[in-house]
């Protein structure tokens, strides 16, 4: 049973900070603990002792708690107002009642409605949960800091994201594997017991993962059939048995926060050195090919087809927590083609 080693977040703290300056921008607004609370749900006091090793990490199921509250008290509609229950939940075709002990701190939602409740709020889904897009895009930033050349090793993206390399090309290509979610999730736990292996070659054993967090090997024998998902709790579990990112709602703290930091670091390491964005170009060809899907549909709009995409997709940045931008009226221009627009697809 391997328990993976804690991630070095006071040299990766210092890392950005130099990068940070190299790239003409402020350190203490890039690294802003608001800025790094709303990324990855960290309370902003608690972040420097996350920094230092010194927080205490708390129970699963107040960290989801907290962490709901935070998308809800940070990500707003267009108006400025909490979004309801209702609304979360019927984005992913569930009873507004079923998040209620969620938002009540007296239980932990099912995993598919975790992944919508993410989905909604266009935060990271975790390793488990992400569709290939967010999976590919969150692998890119952490080859990122070894330079761009890492963005080409196909087999070092499957082993980040746990796509298989026809999966990545698929993505990179613009037509991502649609998979379903009970699917996707058995795929995704083969592919973390073939690609990290015990000492002597062979995969852990189902008893030994399941023991990491108090269960039995049976209660993931289903998991493996693909006869259904595994709770929450057990997803967290998993996920941290073997060391990958356990996503917005159930990652650590320490382990979200290095997660940030990554990034952040990956997208000054790829643009700060030669003036352009910041951004991973790899990243760009995925949304440029979601950007001209996007706007090909968008040009078949009638006036008012082109209100409701604007009103959409203001909601949309809004719950994201992005400022909206202005959209051009029809026939003023050819409409928006913002890359903030990208998961309107």
């Amino acid at each position: 049973m391997r328990a993976p080693a804690r991630p070095d977040l006071s040299a990766a703290w210092d890392r950005v900070a130099e990068l940070a300056g190299q790239c003409g921008q402020d350190p203490a607004e890039v690294l802003s603990v608001e800025r790094l609370a709303h990324l990855s749900g960290v309370e902003p006091a608690m972040i420097p002792g996350v920094v230092t090793g010194t927080a205490v990490e708390v129970p699963l199921e107040r960290r989801v708690h907290g962490r709901f509250l935070r998308l809800r008290a940070t990500r707003r509609d267009k108006h400025g107002r909490e979004w309801s229950l209702a609304a979360i939940a019927e984005d992913f075709d569930a009873p507004g009642a079923s998040l209620g002990p969620l938002n009540a701190g007296t239980g932990l939602p099912r995993l598919g409605h975790a992944a919508g409740v993410q989905r909604f709020f266009g935060v990271y889904a975790g390793f488990l949960l992400a569709d290939s897009k967010s999976a590919v895009e969150r692998a890119l930033a952490t080859a990122a800091p070894d330079g761009p050349a890492a963005a080409d090793d196909l087999d070092h993206l499957s082993y980040l994201s746990g796509l298989t390399p026809r999966a990545i090309r698929l993505t990179l290509d613009g037509n991502p594997p649609r998979l379903p979610l009970r699917e996707q999730v058995r795929l995704r736990f083969e592919h973390l017991r073939r690609t990290r292996p015990r000492a002597d070659g062979q995969p852990h054993s189902l008893t030994a993962i399941a023991g990491s967090f108090d269960a039995s090997g049976q209660s993931l024998t289903r998991l493996t059939r693909g006869e259904g998902l595994p709770n929450l709790a057990a997803a967290a579990g998993i996920q941290r048995f073997y060391g990958v990112e356990g996503g917005f709602l159930m990652a650590g703290d320490a382990e979200a926060l290095a997660g940030v930091l990554g990034c952040i670091e990956g997208e000054l390491r790829s643009g700060g050195a030669d003036g352009t964005n910041g951004e991973n170009p790899m990243l760009s060809v995925l949304r440029a090919h979601d950007v001209r899907s996007i706007v090909t549909r968008a040009g078949r709009l009638s006036p008012a087809g082109w209100k409701s995409l604007a009103d959409y997709l203001d909601e949309l940045l809004a719950r994201e927590g992005r400022p909206a931008p202005r959209v051009p009226a029809p026939g003023a221009g050819p409409g928006p083609t913002e890359p903030d627009g990208e998961k309107a697809s």
